[in-house]
């Protein structure tokens, strides 16, 4: 078994770097290409590479695993979030952002703030820079835990190896493709990610007997089957049956908490990337319906799966960390090795789409817009994309030593990755977009607000529980909104030449 799961995984990891060969040819012509792909992306490479690199391994393991643990009502008003988010993005941030980036020549968000605001000094574009590094290279960590499990689980091998051996396999073909590559191999994957849900899914709900059976199942556990309780497990298995305490209510405040995650689209680089590197605006319709359709598919079959896995294996999990196994168990214990190998790699899929996107746009970071933009301004392209593989090691050697360490829970990782770019960039990007007042000192208040307030809320302000427990993102964007808005104000006129390309941009 171990052999077919081996050989599937293989061929599987071949193809991706296949394809990261085959585009290695055009990304390593300059920059331009290199990190965004010279604006070539089709209507569905742009929406399905989007939503790939977005879900990460979270969609496998991290989703399926918290319905498992707690029910549908701590998945399900996240995953509506989500869907929500998902669709508006693509509605009014797209057009604008491909239109605004290109106006002002920028090929990276920071880049396109700095531009946007006609900086003279590169304050903003070292601030976003920074942001990045601190919230994606952990978002970088839970993909290669993501990994680590899964090779553990199917091979009975040490986590921390299986951690390294995917960090070198995304290094390698992210090196190779750059954004194109990355854009066309998330594409293919974003096919398997969801070809492997919905056969996993048809398969558990076969083997579980039926809907009405997981339904049954379901409302035998104390609020499970609800979207206004939630599960509470002990961990403890008593005669065979696992064991649950009374069920939690969900309170507005944990329904504002899941439809948050909405939120934070508006400022996540990886789909905004994809925005800018679209070839045609008016391909833009075709990618929104794409990405809908395919992030509510999979989002409900995520949680579907978790629900049936509790019917199908009640007492095999007993921590809210190991629960996120439920997906692989399922597809290892329902098909045949060689073809859970290859529904496995969905998992594998998931994963490298989101880290290989965190990693590049991390490296970015630094060698686009602080090397090149501060350090040594007369950088060749050639020197630009060497001094980005080598930031590629360094930060893939701290993503592992996130994976490695002490947090198992990838939901956990993602919740404060999530929350700390969407507050960051999200209010800031929609202003950008939509307010032509919108002052550069504001842009500057607005964007340290955001993130300074995920910090200090998630690692302070919520261990003070009741109303302050609600998920960090919701009051660092409202808080990074405000600022914004007063700070413009009280600055005046952002100036001639910002009010000029806002008006060009708008009037195309």
């Amino acid at each position: 078994m171990n052999l077919q799961y081996l050989i599937s995984i293989v061929v599987y990891m071949a193809a991706v770097i296949l394809i990261g060969v085959w585009c290695s040819k055009k990304a390593n012509k300059s920059t331009d290409d290199y990190f965004l792909g010279g604006r070539t992306l089709g209507p569905w490479v742009s929406a399905m590479s989007a939503e790939a690199s977005d879900m990460s391994g979270w969609l496998l393991m991290g989703l399926p695993g918290l319905a498992y643990w707690n029910g549908l009502a701590s998945a399900g008003w996240t995953a509506i979030g989500l869907a929500l988010g998902t669709y508006l993005n693509w509605l009014i941030v797209s057009k604008r952002l491909r239109r605004y980036s290109e106006r002002v020549g920028a090929i990276t968000i920071p880049e396109y703030f700095s531009n946007r605001f006609h900086e003279k000094k590169p304050v903003l574009l070292v601030i976003a820079s920074l942001l990045i590094i601190l919230f994606f290279t952990p978002y970088a960590g839970s993909c290669l835990m993501a990994c680590g499990k899964l090779f553990s689980a199917l091979f009975g091998t040490s986590y921390e190896l299986m951690v390294v051996v995917a960090a070198l396999f995304v290094l390698a073909y992210t090196f190779l493709g750059g954004f194109l590559g990355e854009s066309v191999s998330d594409f293919m994957q974003a096919i398997v990610m969801i070809i492997a849900l919905v056969l996993v899914l048809g398969l558990g709900i076969a083997n579980a007997g039926g809907i009405a059976a997981v339904v049954e199942n379901s409302k035998n556990i104390p609020g499970f089957w609800s979207l206004l309780t939630s599960a509470s497990p002990t961990g403890e298995v008593v005669d065979g049956v696992a064991q649950f305490g009374t069920p939690a209510a969900v309170a507005g405040l944990t329904i504002a908490s899941g439809m948050a995650w909405g939120l934070g689209y508006f400022g996540m680089p990886q789909v905004l990337l994809r925005f800018m590197a679209i070839r045609s605006e008016k391909e833009l319709t075709l990618s929104r319906r794409v990405a809908t359709i395919w992030v509510v598919i999979s989002l409900s079959a995520a949680i579907v799966i978790g629900i049936v896995g509790r019917a199908l294996f009640p007492t095999e999990y007993l921590t809210n960390a190991s629960a996120e196994n439920i997906f692989i168990l399922m597809s290892t214990s329902m098909l045949p090795a060689l073809l859970a190998g290859l529904v496995c790699a969905g998992i594998l899929a998931a994963a490298i789409s989101s880290s290989d996107s965190y990693l590049l746009i991390s490296a970015s970071a630094i060698s686009q817009n602080i090397y090149k933009g501060i350090i040594r301004k007369q950088a060749s392209d050639k020197e630009v994309m060497w001094v980005t593989r080598g930031i590629l090691i360094a930060i893939t050697l701290f993503a592992m030593l996130v994976a490695t360490g002490g947090n198992q829970i990838i939901f956990t990782i993602v919740d404060f990755a999530w929350a700390g770019l969407g507050a960051t960039f999200g209010p800031l990007m929609l202003f950008s977009l939509f307010w032509k007042k919108t002052t550069y000192p504001a842009a500057i208040a607005g964007m340290v607000t955001g993130g300074v307030t995920v910090l200090v809320w998630n690692f302070f302000i919520s261990k003070l529980g009741g109303i302050f427990a609600i998920y960090e993102l919701l009051p660092a964007f409202i808080l990074s909104s405000i600022v914004i808005y007063v700070v413009s104000k009280i600055t005046g006129n952002p100036g001639k030449e910002i009010e000029e390309d806002y008006d060009a941009v708008m009037t195309k």
